[in-house]
């Protein structure tokens, strides 16, 4: 239930913070050129703009920075889970037996508890600019992606930006095209977190090198955008039928 909760915070937050920066960059480029983004977007028979695309990526970027704060612990405790039991039985003379075995079939808790022992609360934020950096590139390529592939796919139609095929369309590419930008900058964290969670405090250890163009950073990633293509375009069709429901009552009101 833990990680269920954690997923159910970290998006409601990113989100929130997503649709209110929205408005807010839609302003401060409306000053600026005179056009307000959201205004083009909403508009039938529109086409992505260099000032919508703009807007949605930043916002993306500022949502996806501001979550990393929360999300960080969860995502590496979430982790220390998912290997615990490889991690101790891995047998090497670089790696503290004791610190390894430690984190074998603990739940989530627990498992913050020991990283807190082992590595101090900051252990808790291991990885963090590696975090940092897969959440503010891959959350502006993730709403860049579905607001503009919405608006495109409503305009070859003639429908509406919210029209349902469009937003289960756009849901699924962006999780594949976000997925498959940051992969290798999510596959570096996790090896960095990794590592971090077999050492102890004052080990040093070394931070792995981003790699774009080397096939071994790529392991697993039609596994993930396939996953993230079904359960994004799920995620954003409820999300836009909310939000019209709720819309709609607040005409009543």
């Amino acid at each position: 239930m833990a990680p269920l909760a954690s997923i159910t915070l970290v998006r409601t937050i990113s989100f929130s913070i997503y649709q209110k920066s929205k408005y807010q960059y839609s302003s401060w480029i409306e000053q600026a050129t005179g056009s307000a983004p959201l205004t083009v977007v909403n508009t039938l028979g529109s086409t992505p703009t260099l000032s919508t695309v703009a807007c949605f990526g930043a916002a993306g970027a500022t949502a996806g920075a501001a979550v990393t704060a929360i999300a960080c612990p969860f995502e590496l405790t979430k982790l220390s889970a998912q290997i615990s039991v490889l991690m101790a039985k891995t047998s090497t003379t670089t790696i503290d037996n004791r610190v390894r075995q430690s984190y074998e079939q603990l739940g989530t808790f627990k498992t913050a508890k020991n990283i807190i022992k082992h590595r101090g609360v900051l252990g808790l934020y291991s990885g963090f600019h590696l975090h940092l950096m897969r959440d503010t590139i891959g959350t502006a390529i993730y709403f860049m992606t579905y607001e503009s592939s919405k608006q495109l796919l409503a305009t070859s139609k003639g429908h509406s930006p919210t029209h349902p095929l469009a937003v289960v369309i756009a849901g699924g590419l962006c999780g594949i095209a976000s997925w498959a930008c940051i992969y290798p900058i999510d596959s570096a964290k996790s090896i960095y977190q990794r590592n971090c969670l077999t050492h102890s405090r004052h080990e040093p250890v070394k931070l792995p090198r981003i790699q774009f163009f080397n096939r071994r950073m790529y392991r697993g990633l039609g596994v993930s955008m396939g996953r993230s293509c079904i359960v994004n375009a799920i995620f954003f069709s409820s999300f836009e039928f909310i939000k019209k429901r709720i819309n709609r009552l607040e005409d009543y009101v």
